[in-house]
């Protein structure tokens, strides 16, 4: 979701944002970050771990919930994103759509009940539900074993590089998405839209 149909939800930038909003000292939240994202994105920590482990592991003068309050007003429309193409495929019902991302629970699913995506998706597939991150090569037979589909019969659109050769190395199709109108056009050009 994160690069094309929205903001990302927790990467780099939108820490670096929230790190110089409230004065945080950037190497020692990147570390700590760095020392247990992958388990808060696999779903084998909660939020509230991660954040006693990167923010609140000594007393600051800001609340937890001001802190998560800030945090999730970082996802936002992707400026040039997918969101009107996706609305246009859910309404059409011709194909099975579903999301394939990378997230902690508590974000994922703040995201999908903000922006309506649940009505749009039929299936969500997240690190956070899977125990797996993309572009990890694992996790792209679970989507396939889970959709029950040919990989050669799934169309995988990423902003990232890396995960869209991951994709294509489990020999689904993929689309490296760099904005609303090229996807528009590659989808027309396999007969999509």
């Amino acid at each position: 979701m994160g690069g094309v149909l929205l903001t990302n939800g927790w990467d780099h930038n939108e820490r670096a944002e929230i790190i110089a909003e409230y004065h945080l000292d950037r190497a020692a939240v990147d570390a700590r970050h760095a020392a247990v994202f992958m388990d808060w994105d696999r779903g084998t920590i909660t939020m509230d771990e991660y954040l006693d482990a990167t923010i609140f592991y000594e007393p600051r003068p800001f609340s937890r919930q001001e802190f998560v309050t800030r945090m999730l007003a970082q996802s936002r429309l992707q400026p040039d994103g997918a969101m009107g193409i996706l609305q246009q495929l859910a309404a059409s019902n011709q194909c099975l759509l579903g999301s394939f991302n990378n997230e902690g629970r508590e974000t994922n699913e703040f995201r999908f009940k903000k922006f309506g995506l649940c009505g749009l998706f039929k299936v969500a597939l997240s690190s956070c539900y899977l125990g797996l991150r993309k572009p990890e090569p694992a996790i792209y037979q679970r989507v396939i074993d889970i959709l029950c589909r040919p990989a050669e019969r799934i169309l995988f659109i990423d902003d990232r590089a890396e995960n869209v050769a991951a994709g294509q190395a489990a020999g689904m199709k993929t689309i490296q998405f760099t904005g609303a109108e090229a996807l528009r056009g590659e989808l027309k050009a396999l007969d999509i839209l």
